[in-house]
């Protein structure tokens, strides 16, 4: 089964910079995409699959940064990177509207 497969959600490619918290270290990440279930952060050397960590982004065109608490779920087997699971999104109807619109908006441009 191919992780496209095993997704809940369709990714959408993005550029996007992420701040990354793990305990008490905090990294600059970059998102190659996203969705409303998680996102990918490449060429970052992978934290261990189960590691939580928080994440917080801009979307383009929202004022207000999301944050959210992300479990580590995989890494890439073909260049550096994990894809991580938002924790939050499920609970929180306003955080999950928010992903929606923006994803629906950028796939409508790009013809998704």
């Amino acid at each position: 089964m191919s992780g496209d497969e095993r997704r809940e959600h369709k990714r959408l490619p993005v550029k996007l910079w992420v701040d990354e918290t793990h305990e008490s270290n905090t990294y600059f990440q970059r998102a190659a995409n996203l969705s409303v279930g998680g996102m990918f952060l490449e060429g970052t050397i992978p934290h261990p699959p189960g590691t939580i960590v928080h994440l917080r982004f801009s979307l383009p065109d929202d004022d207000e940064p999301i944050e959210v608490r992300a479990e580590v779920v995989g890494d890439s087997t073909d260049h550096l990177g994990m894809s991580v699971k938002f924790l939050d999104v499920e609970f929180n109807g306003e955080l999950k509207r928010r992903l929606e619109a923006f994803l629906d908006r950028a796939g409508t441009r790009r013809g998704f």
